[in-house]
C-alpha cells in the first residue's frame, strides 16, 4: 500500500507544481483512504509533504522567473502567523469537524476552479491593494489553512491574482513560496498534539517532489484551463467522499 501511496503522491506533486495549489486537498484524502491514517494524523502528514513539495516546485518556478519575491515577503509572514494560530486552534476542534470543514473548502475550490475565475490575470482590472490589506488577507488565509491543515494554494493563488494584482503565472509561482511557509507554520502548530511518522512522511514527500519538478516544467506549456477543469472534477469527487465521512462520524 505504501508504494501505491507514493505513486499517487507523485501525481499530487505534479498537480501542485503545475497549478500552484491543490496539494493538501488531494493529500489528505490520499493519506486517509489509501494510507489508512487517522484524520488529524493525515492532516499533519499532508502539511509535511506539501511543505517539502512546494519548496521544490518553488525552485523550479523561481528559475523560470515566476516568483514575485516582494509580494511573497509581504504576504508570507502574516500568513505563517495565521497558519500557526490555526494549527494550534485545531486541537480544540473534533477531527470529524475539521474534515467536514476541509471537505467544504474542497467543494468550494472545485466550483471556483471549474468556473475559471483564477484564470483572470487581474493586473489591469484591479489595482494592487495597500500593504495593510495584504497583511490582513495573509493572516486570514493562514488561519483558515492552518485550521484545516492545508497549504492554502487554492486560496493563495486567487488572492494573489485577483486581490494583489499579479499575473496568473506569477501568482502560481509566488503561491508556492507562501505554501511552503504556511505548511511549515501549521505543522508546528499540529506537532504539539499529533505524532508524525517522519520516515513515512519523508518517503511520500520525496515521491511528491519528483512530480512537482515535472509539474513546474509543464506549467508553462499546458493550457491552464484544461488542467484546472480536470482537477476540479477530481477535487469535487474527493471532497464529496470526505463530506460523507464527516457526516457519518458526526451522526455516530
Amino acid at each position: 500500500m505504501i508504494y501505491l501511496t507514493a505513486l499517487l503522491a507523485a501525481l499530487i506533486g505534479l498537480a501542485l507544481g503545475t497549478l500552484g495549489g491543490g496539494g493538501s486537498v488531494l493529500a489528505v484524502p490520499l493519506l486517509i483512504y489509501v494510507a489508512g491514517l487517522a484524520d488529524k494524523t493525515a492532516i499533519a502528514t499532508s502539511l509535511f509533504v506539501v511543505g517539502a513539495t512546494s519548496a521544490v516546485a518553488a525552485l523550479g518556478h523561481a528559475h523560470a522567473g515566476n516568483v514575485r519575491w516582494r509580494g511573497a515577503l509581504t504576504f508570507t509572514p502574516s500568513a505563517m502567523l495565521g497558519a500557526y494560530v490555526g494549527g494550534r486552534l485545531s486541537q480544540l476542534v473534533p477531527g470529524w469537524l475539521l474534515i467536514g470543514l476541509f471537505s467544504g473548502m474542497m467543494l468550494a475550490t472545485a466550483w471556483s476552479m471549474w468556473r475559471g475565475r483564477s484564470e483572470h490575470d487581474g493586473i489591469d482590472a484591479i489595482k494592487p491593494k495597500p500593504i495593510a490589506y495584504i497583511i490582513a488577507l495573509g493572516f486570514l488565509v493562514g488561519v483558515v489553512t492552518g485550521l484545516v491543515g492545508a497549504g492554502g494554494g487554492f486560496l493563495v493563488v486567487p488572492a494573489l491574482a485577483l486581490l494583489v494584482g499579479m499575473p496568473m503565472r506569477a501568482a502560481i509561482g509566488t503561491s508556492l513560496v507562501v505554501i511552503t511557509a504556511n505548511s511549515t507554520a501549521a505543522l508546528l502548530g499540529y506537532l504539539g498534539h499529533v505524532a508524525l511518522d517522519y520516515r513515512f512522511a519523508t518517503l511520500i514527500a520525496l515521491a511528491a517532489s519528483m512530480g512537482a519538478l515535472v509539474g513546474s516544467k509543464l506549467a508553462t506549456r499546458i493550457a491552464a484551463k484544461s488542467l484546472r477543469r480536470s482537477f476540479a472534477v477530481l477535487v469535487l469527487v474527493m471532497g464529496t467522499l470526505l463530506l460523507f465521512r464527516a457526516l457519518r462520524a458526526a451522526i455516530a
